[in-house]
């Protein structure tokens, strides 16, 4: 598959803040995570919104970092406040109500990503229990976990990972595919009843200066992954283990540098802001879109648009496609 060059990427959007998750619909909507303290919606015709809300409980405002879309058009974010974490429910109108915010009677620290599965299972990604998380950015991470909650309650029911950033199931259902940032893998396990996980299985270690965060599955199978830091989009085959640079802006001396303080345990914040001359600000997501499901949508962690491409290959519709 050849590179898609930067050439034939365009920017969507006006005055996005950390456009982190991106969601496409059928209809032509599109919808971002927004740090003003909701989500953005691109609409078919060119125009924009922004849905907000308020709520006692979270006195710095919502911070959502992955979003999901309900059927009846409201969003679950998950919220990357630096106390209060989470999964929490916006409705259009601005109200704010909490959906899953402790486990086991404990607080849920800031959380990073929610998707619902398609028996209406809610899967929720927390990075890590170090506060600040910037101390997590470790190459030995392992305070990540992930959640469920359905008809028996929240639970958790993977744990030790490596900065756990987003999940996504398998389009046969059968698998949660993880991606761990800092542990630099991307790992999976079987689901069983019960959304019981079976053992994990790495499937890819990511080399110099890939950090993978967001996961997209195509109609073939493969596994697109976003990488920040490196600004790259692979594909990867999960069985062949192969992997292939579908979109790539990676700033080679900043890469180094990240690299260096990696492997010396002393990443922090100042190495995820990359050259803001760049097209790709931190790429960290993917979702397939367009009428046929070609047309990729890149979140990302700095800028203030989303990136769009044609992609040589259809994506696998997601849960919320029709909605």
């Amino acid at each position: 598959m050849n590179p898609i060059p930067l050439s034939d990427v365009s920017l969507l959007g006006e005055g996005l803040v950390r456009p982190e998750c991106v969601l496409a619909t059928k209809a032509g909507d599109l919808y971002t995570a927004d740090w003003r303290g909701g989500v953005a919606h691109l609409k078919p015709d060119g125009t924009q919104a922004l849905y907000t809300g308020a709520t006692a409980d979270l006195p710095e405002g919502l911070r959502p970092n992955g979003i999901a879309l309900e059927p009846d058009g409201s969003f679950l974010i998950a919220n990357l406040g630096t106390e209060i974490g989470g999964v929490w429910r916006l409705a259009r109108d601005g109200q704010v109500a909490p959906i899953l915010t402790e486990i086991d009677g404990q607080p849920i620290p800031p959380s990073n990503y929610a998707v619902r599965d398609r028996e209406g299972r809610l899967w929720l990604t927390i990075s890590t229990r170090v506060k600040p998380r910037s101390l997590d950015y470790r190459r030995d991470s392992s305070t990540g976990f992930v959640a469920v909650l359905d008809e028996r309650g929240a639970r958790i029911v993977a744990d030790g990972l490596g900065f756990t950033n987003e999940c996504q199931i398998s389009p046969d259902g059968c698998w949660l595919y993880v991606n761990e940032t800092y542990g630099r893998r991307l790992s999976r396990y079987p689901i069983g009843p019960g959304a019981c996980l079976g053992p994990k299985q790495v499937m890819h270690e990511f080399g110099t200066g890939q950090f993978p965060d967001g996961l997209a599955f195509d109609s073939e199978g493969k596994i697109w992954v976003a990488g920040v830091i490196s600004n790259q989009l692979l594909r990867l085959d999960p069985e062949r283990g192969t992997v292939e640079t579908v979109l790539s802006e990676t700033d080679a001396r900043h890469v180094a540098w990240v690299e260096q303080a990696f492997l010396a345990n002393q990443l922090g914040r100042p190495h995820m802001d990359t050259n803001p001359a760049m097209k790709l600000r931190n790429l960290s997501s993917i979702a397939f879109g367009g009428p046929d499901l070609r047309t990729g949508y890149l979140g990302c962690l700095l800028g203030d648009h989303i990136a769009r491409a044609r992609l040589p290959v259809s994506g696998s519709a997601p849960i919320h496609w029709h909605y």
